[in-house]
């Protein structure tokens, strides 16, 4: 038998795993096929690669060795894969623009301006709450850029391997409805709200943490989080159900007035992200920055109370 990369991964899952059980679970194998594969690696390797008993399964000396090979191996030959899709789908000029990004308006601002700049090259988007998958679409070569947001500094994903330029910088506001009795207000306090449920919009980022912390410092636990997208959060703040959370340059909204936080204890960063090994995107990259800058500007400006405000908070605001 000669040994195949998957024949690695099964030894890489065992030793992961510490048992053959969970390794099979974790490859969909029942276990009795994976034991057979087990030997037949060893046979292949000429010696046992695992000391088995019924603590679980333990690399011997020979399975150190392969497995020190393979976490070399493994790597490597992904790496591999991604280069190669890379590669395939380099054509030396961007003829076509394939965007992800996290839900927000100023993905729709980039199409919009993208599609006024090059009316002949198509425009596809993917939004994910996660900008984990993101980042993962940009490694695989599936996306030419991603449009994401960052709570706080927190670094964005994969910062060793992806490029990312910072766009903007947002406090996050209070969004109300107009009969709130605070809306009236230029500023609130968030321990003015200690009484409210809220809403916000799910992802896999530090910001439910970074919400709780702010609202403990004030002095309170929030009553619940909704978390739900962007149309339910509104539609919870219209009816009176929640007040919901907001980044300043989300869109005027009938029936809604959103209102900044004393202190501005939370911020959100808008960032462009892409693959600096991916030929068009890389050469691209600078255009299609200044279209996402030129985006998020018109979202400032459109905002009823984000402009004014940011006059005396020099900190925010588009990337110098």
């Amino acid at each position: 038998m000669e040994l195949e990369l998957r024949h690695l991964r099964t030894v890489r899952a065992i030793a992961d795993t510490g048992s053959l059980t969970k390794a099979a679970a974790s490859l969909g194998l029942a276990q009795p096929a994976l034991s057979a594969q087990l030997r037949r690696i060893e046979k292949a390797l000429g010696g046992p690669l695992f000391d088995r008993d019924h603590t679980g399964a333990r690399p011997t000396p020979l399975g150190e060795l392969v497995l020190e090979r393979a976490r070399v191996v493994l790597p490597a030959v992904s790496e591999l894969q991604e280069e190669a899709v890379r590669f395939a789908h380099a054509r030396g000029t961007i003829e076509r623009f394939r965007l992800g990004g996290t839900h927000g308006p100023l993905l729709g601002g980039l199409v919009d301006r993208l599609a006024a700049a090059h009316p002949t090259a198509p425009v596809s988007t993917y939004t994910s709450w996660s900008v984990a998958e993101l980042a993962s679409l940009l490694i695989g070569g599936r996306l030419d850029f991603a449009l994401i947001g960052t709570c706080g500094e927190s670094p964005p994903p994969e910062p060793d391997r992806l490029s990312w330029r910072v766009v903007g910088v947002d406090p996050v506001f209070v969004m109300l409805p107009e009969s709130h009795p605070l809306a009236g207000r230029p500023e609130l306090e968030l321990s003015a709200l200690a009484g409210e449920c809220w809403a916000d919009v799910p992802g896999d980022g530090c910001f439910a943490d970074c919400f709780a912390t702010a609202c403990a410092r004030a002095g309170f636990t929030p009553a619940s989080v909704y978390e739900t997208e962007t149309a339910s959060v509104v539609h919870l703040v219209q009816v009176g159900r929640a007040v919901g959370l907001c980044r300043a340059t989300f869109p005027p909204t009938p029936g809604l007035v959103t209102r900044p936080i004393t202190g501005s204890p939370l911020s959100w960063r808008h960032l462009l992200g892409w693959h600096p090994r991916s030929p068009d995107a890389d050469r691209a990259a600078g255009g299609v920055s200044g279209h996402a800058g030129a985006a998020y500007a018109q979202a400032v400006a459109r905002s009823d109370s984000y402009p004014g405000w940011l006059a005396g908070h020099p900190r925010f605001g588009a990337a110098s």
